[in-house]
């Protein structure tokens, strides 16, 4: 039961949700036209440009966008900045995607803000809940003082609400297919969403691309004069050591000497994440957002960023990821590989329905002994029964739980004797996975 004290917060959270919520909508009802950056822009006017208040990194892209974003904050708060983090979706409480030096926006803070947005809010027509959410971020940051923000897109990135700010460099992680109703079919053309954050003049950083994504990205820098500095041609980097503990990896930007970070975030995919984001830091640097590559070494070591190959035991292992797509499944079994080589696996799964669950199963299920589907309360979340039948043809084991600590049970009761236990699918299954598991202890 809610405290009485965290009431207002529930009741803000209630009236923020209520609006149009294009995130809890199947995917096929959304269009590009629902989404209005002038509409943005003139919320922002009205509470006083708080977006323009410090120097930002903004971060667009389909995997890899939260932990890139986790590095890049805790580099600049090891620098000494005050540092705004945006991103979304959350694993347990809403506040969690507002944070300034890692510490989620209080509840109270969150509420008088609620407040303070609803007149213009309620004069607004056709505002989203996001962008509602987005300028509540920015606010927030404004009144606490930030020095520096990291501001993550929500979904594509040229008609995202947070593509109003006018950052020192702009960022795009790895691209895949995804969000493919709204962002298109292609990676090219899903390429062109991401790279709409990218400003005149404004330098970009591109982790490593598909030759059709990054011809997209490449075009569009040349077309609005943007210096590019891409991973693996501007940006080398090589892992050098890896274990459950963390890797070692060392990179070198450009002509600068190489540099060994140390990382606890596991996976060659977080590899590239951290030189994406050292790139970014290196050129956000040389545009005057101060960072030394000490305050980099010092940041990298401590960031984290949960339900990302997050090991939650050992004995057995019970692993959280939030792959939820074929390209990032296809990772995650590598890492999972990597670390647990031949140990049979029970599969705790919950997605929603506009992923591409066909095309992660095809990457899991050979490697999965045990399927045990989950369903989460989002309104997206794929039934177990639905799970089960595209689980058909493959050779695996089915069992369904009652309910999600059931599922956590049965998995850990599985892997006791030299499996490991994983749950993936999407990060509001994780969520709720995570949540029941810390109940638990």
């Amino acid at each position: 039961m809610e405290s009485l004290d965290s009431q207002p917060y529930l009741q803000a959270l209630d009236y923020l949700l209520s609006f149009i919520d294009y995130s809890r909508t199947h995917q096929q009802n959304v269009a590009p036209e629902n989404f209005s950056l002038e509409r943005m822009a003139n919320l922002l006017a009205r509470l006083g440009d708080p977006h323009l208040s410090a120097p930002s990194i903004h971060i667009a892209g389909t995997k890899g966008k939260g932990s890139t974003a986790a590095f890049c904050a805790a580099a600049l708060q090891a620098a000494g900045y005050k540092t705004g983090l945006y991103t979304s979706p959350d694993l347990g409480d809403f506040t969690e995607r507002i944070q300034v030096n890692r510490q989620p926006i209080p509840k109270d803070e969150f509420a008088a803000l609620v407040e303070a947005l609803k007149p213009h809010a309620e004069s607004l027509p056709g505002v989203t809940s996001y962008e509602l959410q987005t300028a509540l971020a920015f606010l927030h940051f404004a009144r606490q003082g930030t020095t520096a923000n990291v501001i993550e897109v929500g979904m594509g990135g040229r008609l995202d609400s947070t593509n109003v700010v006018q950052p020192v460099v702009s960022v795009i992680t790895s691209i895949s297919l995804d969000h493919t109703y709204v962002l298109g079919d292609t990676l090219a053309a899903i390429a062109g969403e991401k790279g709409g954050i990218i400003k005149p003049g404004t330098p970009v950083v591109s982790a490593p691309q598909s030759p059709e994504a990054a011809a997209v990205l490449r075009s569009i820098a040349a077309e609005r004069d943007t210096p590019l500095a891409e991973v693996g041609i501007d940006v080398a980097y090589q892992r050098q050591s890896n274990d459950l503990a963390g890797q070692h990896i060392s990179v070198k930007f450009r002509d600068e000497p190489s540099e060994t970070l140390a990382i606890s975030l596991l996976g060659p995919h977080q590899a590239e994440n951290a030189a994406t984001a050292y790139a970014a830091l290196r050129v956000a640097d040389a545009a005057g957002l101060l960072v030394s590559r000490e305050a980099i070494r010092i940041g990298f070591a401590g960031a984290t960023w949960p339900g990302r190959f997050e090991v939650m035991q050992l004995h057995p292992p019970f692993i959280l990821d939030g792959a939820h797509n074929a390209y990032s499944v296809q990772i995650l079994v590598k890492t999972l590989r990597e670390h647990f080589p031949g140990q049979p696996l029970a599969l705790l799964f919950g997605a929603s329905s506009d992923k591409d669950i066909a095309g992660m199963f095809a990457e899991l299920l050979p490697e999965t002994t045990w399927l045990l589907p989950v369903q989460s309360a989002h309104p997206r979340a794929t039934p177990p029964a639905e799970l089960l039948k595209l689980a058909e043809g493959f050779d695996v084991k089915t069992e369904t739980p009652a309910s999600i600590p059931a599922a956590i049970d049965r998995a850990l009761e599985l892997a006791a004797n030299g499996g490991v236990a994983l749950a993936t699918g999407s990060l509001y299954s994780l969520g709720e996975i995570r949540a029941a598991w810390q109940d638990r202890h």
